[in-house]
């Protein structure tokens, strides 16, 4: 299966079981919510993703607000579903302190 092919459910739910935090929209999304202790430790957060995201060719949707950041991936070109980019980014993320 190609990077860009959705994946089935059981492969996103065996993803998320190692991704503490992280959890499955109701559209089938990847989203996670990091509460950082401040809005500047929101903002080193918000650039440690943009690096990764550009290390990957792959980039969330964010929002942020004060101390919360909100992450979403999907792939755009396979239709909106989770694929193996969301999820190599996902775990990437993950991994940030």
């Amino acid at each position: 299966m190609g990077r860009s092919e959705a994946l089935d459910d059981a492969a996103v739910a065996a993803a998320l079981a190692d991704a503490p935090g992280w959890a499955r929209a109701p559209d089938g999304a990847l989203v996670v919510r990091r509460r950082l202790p401040s809005a500047a430790a929101a903002v080193g957060f918000i650039a440690a993703v943009g690096a990764l995201a550009e290390q990957h060719g792959h980039h969330p949707e964010l929002r942020w607000v004060y101390r919360d950041v909100d992450l979403r991936l999907v792939t755009h070109d396979a239709g909106d579903a989770v694929t193996a980019r969301d999820v190599e980014l996902m775990r990437a993320i993950a991994e940030l302190p």
